[in-house]
């Protein structure tokens, strides 16, 4: 069925002429999305669940005004960027092999954003620091030497600042 052109559901209003509800309450998006124009509180009853609703088809969802507590793990697989040049954008950690001589360089940077490099330099390729990337004066002649090597950073939103391990293997 075909809601209104503007509804107000569990106090909420909002046009509803880019969706409509069916059988037992499956909400079907169309071109343009759901325009809301007032907050959305308490819980929308769109099936399982709905906005406002810590569940929506029996899946937890994280609310974004709150602290949330995960019960599973939220992670994704390491990118490998060979070339030390490290886009924040594509993901919090990265495992490098440089094949000749490199900077480590960062592009995309947020404010706050943290992770780990594995960083495998099994040629003695010499790694240098861009101008964005912050370090201790000993570690890009430590991971010169060949080696793997875990590099934690973190960024400022400007530049990312590193440490280093050992040799590792």
């Amino acid at each position: 069925m075909e809601l209104a052109s503007t509804s107000n559901v569990g106090g909420a209003k909002f046009n509803t002429s880019n969706f409509a509800v069916s059988g037992a309450g499956d909400v079907t998006v169309k071109s343009g999305g759901i325009d809301l124009t007032d907050e959305v509180t308490g819980t929308l009853p769109l099936g399982n669940g709905g906005i406002g609703s810590t569940t929506l088809a029996g899946a937890n969802i994280p609310a974004i005004n709150a602290t949330n507590v995960f019960t599973s793990p939220q992670r994704n697989a390491l990118a490998v960027d060979n070339d030390l040049s490290f886009d924040c954008n594509a993901n919090n950690n990265f495992k490098a092999t440089p094949s000749g001589n490199a900077a480590i360089t960062f592009t995309n940077i947020p404010d706050g954003q943290s992770g780990y490099i594995i960083l495998i330099n099994s040629g003695g390729h010499t790694i240098s620091l861009h101008t964005n990337t912050k370090a201790d004066a000993n570690l890009a002649a430590t991971v010169t030497n060949a080696g793997t090597y875990i590099l934690s950073y973190i960024s400022d939103g400007s530049n990312v600042f590193l440490t280093n391990s050992q040799i590792i293997a």
